[in-house]
């Protein structure tokens, strides 16, 4: 055998075996009913290029590691006592300041593995005493909910929350982040009708939400694009949006500070790669369908490397503070920012995915 067929041979196999993948490494393997869609990306000159040169999430405080499973969003009571915090296996804790003790849950079935079944909600209520959830809707306009994902609630007691997809559930999100999926939508539900309506629709990938200081608006995230959008309750504008930043990244949840500035969790930078592939799908799904582990296509997405990056806008949408971990030494991943005074100064407290860190700065 000659080394040119020798090569040949060896070409055909493995053009063969990155067409059938037959040990289904693909991270679309088992869906095949998977669709990449356009993501409707704002031109690249635009993606602001600010940075942290400081590196000043490096000087965050690791505090609780390995101690709670999957926390993506926190809160504290009207009292500072806290945080509260949703985890993977569908349970809400309660720090009481020695320990991590039960508060709430999203479903009063759960298996030995810790896993909700099929009593859990979509989108429950828990009292200020904790307990079962409460289940508020499981539908918007006779449409089942998929994957709802963040959540605020006004003075009136009206919800403003987000469903990613009406097509990826929340255990398929990476598939959801590679498709495009732009079935996603922002809802309001009203307790006094118990209806839930949708506010805006055909948004890819909608994610954190939040009212303003005053409620008469709120802005919500669009993951996929990476803008910040707000939303108009009150005044002329009312029932419409509009973009008011351009992110640097890929979003999370974002929050009001008592300034009424807004607080973007963002999970990494925007990359070339990531930015083309968004704007050509089907390039995307043929790369998607190689027998690369998702590990290995959520890297290229990300640059190579967990790296997280908080952002402070006002109101208006002006980029007012960045701090960043440009390196991924300290603080990897960032799902939701929460901003407290203490003493003298201000702590950021962050939720990543496995810890929590707080950064500090004194006034």
């Amino acid at each position: 055998m000659t080394l040119a067929r020798g090569f040949a041979i060896v070409f055909l196999l493995f053009a063969l075996y990155c067409g059938l993948d037959p040990l289904q490494h693909s991270p679309i393997a088992s869906f095949p009913d998977f669709e990449a869609k356009k993501v409707d990306m704002p031109a690249w000159s635009e993606v602001p290029t600010d940075q942290d040169k400081e590196n000043l999430l490096q000087k965050s405080e690791i505090k609780f590691l390995n101690q709670v499973q999957g926390p993506e969003s926190i809160a504290f009571d009207p009292l500072g006592r806290g945080p509260y915090t949703g985890l993977a296996d569908g349970r809400i804790l309660f720090w009481n300041g020695q320990s991590w003790v039960d508060f709430a849950y999203t479903s009063p079935n759960r298996s030995e593995l810790c896993n909700p079944i099929a009593s859990a909600t979509p989108f429950s209520y828990v009292g200020p005493e904790g307990g079962i959830a409460t289940s508020l809707a499981t539908e918007a306009e006779g449409v089942p909910l998929r994957f709802t994902n963040d959540v605020d609630i006004d003075t009136e007691g009206n919800v403003y929350f987000t469903e990613s997809s009406a097509n990826y559930p929340r255990r398929n999100f990476i598939q959801l982040v590679f498709s495009g999926d732009d079935s996603g939508k922002v809802l309001k539900y009203n307790p006094a009708t118990k209806e839930t309506t949708a506010l805006v629709r055909n948004v890819q990938f909608p994610n954190g939400i939040s009212l303003s200081k005053d409620g008469s608006f709120f802005v919500f995230c669009e993951g996929a694009i990476g803008r910040l959008r707000k939303y108009w309750l009150k005044g002329d504008k009312a029932g419409t949006s509009e973009v008011i930043a351009i992110l640097p990244g890929f979003p999370d949840n974002v929050r009001v500070n008592e300034n009424g500035d807004f607080w973007v969790a963002i999970h990494c930078r925007r990359y070339m790669y990531s930015y083309l592939s968004g704007l050509y799908p089907k390039i995307r799904k043929v790369i998607l369908k190689l027998p690369i582990p998702t590990k290995y296509q959520y890297l290229l997405q990300i640059g190579g490397w967990q790296h997280a990056v908080i952002v402070k806008y006002s109101p208006e949408g002006k980029l007012l503070q960045i701090l960043e971990d440009s390196q991924g030494k300290v603080v990897r991943a960032v799902s939701e920012v929460e901003e407290r005074m203490v003493n003298s100064g201000w702590e950021v407290f962050s939720c990543p995915l496995l810890q929590f860190t707080t950064w500090s700065e004194a006034d």
